[in-house]
């Protein structure tokens, strides 16, 4: 056994910008061991629930993280609508499923980018975020923001999406999705993002499973879970199926999460076709009495929301489990005996993000 030395990684790094820190303990250039350290950013987002009411806390629940924002309004209203009992329209529905697969697009072209970043591919770096500049413009044009939605609201949705503008929407999604076959080809076929990625990083199905990993990074290992299977929303009136690969490498949770794009084109264009004329939201009187929890599938995997409501304006507990922080004990595992030069590559295929983790 050669000398070992201890260095960090991050939060503060050149390639990620995420702030997530690991103590990496290195034998010459393998890494032989990896300590994460949590809580860096934490905010305390969670006690807010004791001074915010529960509508308002749709506002905070968005601002968690901002790639995966929509949905974490989702997660905390769909808990919220369990509880208190409330049916959500048929429209307001579809209009939540519709914003959800258009953040999962800008959320996963984002992390293409970063990920062509780390591995030194500075051109698919540049293409892939001026494909989700598109997405963003569609995001702004249909809610007002281009980040945080501000649309998913306690009994539905504060904003709808007239005919003509749905029908430019998927006018310039159909555009969109042609568009991203010069990126999408480029990480499935050139030479160079695959030798940083084919063979490395790899977990087995039964690892993935045992230290509890979710959504791309499960499904890269050839294990077929998707919180939208489960029936939140309208997604069984949707015909779609989990995205799966089977090594279990780099390269295998970069293809599930490039056949995911395509898949949400695909979704948006059935709740198009499927969504009638009709209210967006219901009236909302009274407070929560009981508790809920909600499973929703984020773009990084399965986020989990627990609210307790006494009956009073401000919730009595609210908890959010997040799929990074479900991801960190299999980055763990795979950092153990790789080359140094491979951290900042697997690290990004997890998708970390750091702000949903360190609420």
């Amino acid at each position: 056994m050669g000398a070992r030395t201890i260095i960090p990684f991050g939060p503060q790094h050149p390639v990620l910008p995420e702030p997530i820190h690991l103590d990496l303990v290195l034998e010459d250039e393998k890494v032989v061991e990896a300590i994460p350290s949590i809580g860096f950013i934490h905010r305390g987002l969670e006690r807010l629930a004791e001074k915010k009411d529960i509508h308002e806390m749709a506002y905070v629940s968005e601002r968690i993280c901002g790639i995966c924002s929509f949905t974490h309004g989702m997660g905390y209203c769909t808990a919220i609508e369990a509880v208190m009992k409330i049916d959500v329209p048929e429209r307001g529905h579809y209009l939540r499923m519709i914003w959800s697969e258009m953040s999962r697009i800008h959320s996963h072209l984002l992390w293409a980018g970063l990920l062509a970043d780390g591995f030194g591919f500075e051109n698919l770096f540049m293409q892939s975020w001026r494909l989700r500049e598109r997405i963003l413009d569609l995001i702004e044009e249909t809610t007002g923001g281009r980040v945080i939605f501000g649309s998913c609201k306690i009994g539905g949705s504060r904003r709808d999406i007239a005919d003509d503008v749905m029908a430019r929407l998927l006018k310039e999604l159909a555009s969109l999705e042609k568009d991203c076959h010069a990126i999408t080809d480029t990480f499935m076929e050139d030479s160079t993002v695959a030798k940083r990625t084919r063979g490395v990083g790899v977990i087995a199905p039964d690892d993935a499973i045992a230290l509890g990993a979710v959504g791309p990074m499960l499904r890269a290992s050839g294990v077929a879970s998707d919180s939208r299977s489960l029936g939140y929303a309208l997604y069984p009136e949707l015909s779609f199926a989990p995205i799966v690969e089977k090594d279990g490498d780099c390269w295998a949770r970069t293809a599930v999460r490039v056949r995911e794009i395509y898949q949400s084109f695909d979704l948006i264009r059935q709740c198009a076709a499927k969504m009638k004329p009709g209210p967006v939201d219901v009236k909302v009187s009274g407070n929560p009495s009981g508790e809920y929890w909600a499973r929703l599938e984020q773009p990084r995997g399965e986020v989990i929301y627990y609210v307790k409501g006494n009956g009073t304006k401000n919730l009595e507990r609210y908890r959010v489990r997040t799929p990074t922080f479900a991801n960190v004990p299999p980055l763990v595992h795979m950092l153990k005996n790789i080359d140094l030069a491979d951290v900042p590559v697997i690290v990004l295929t997890i998708d970390p993000c750091i702000s949903c983790t360190e609420r």
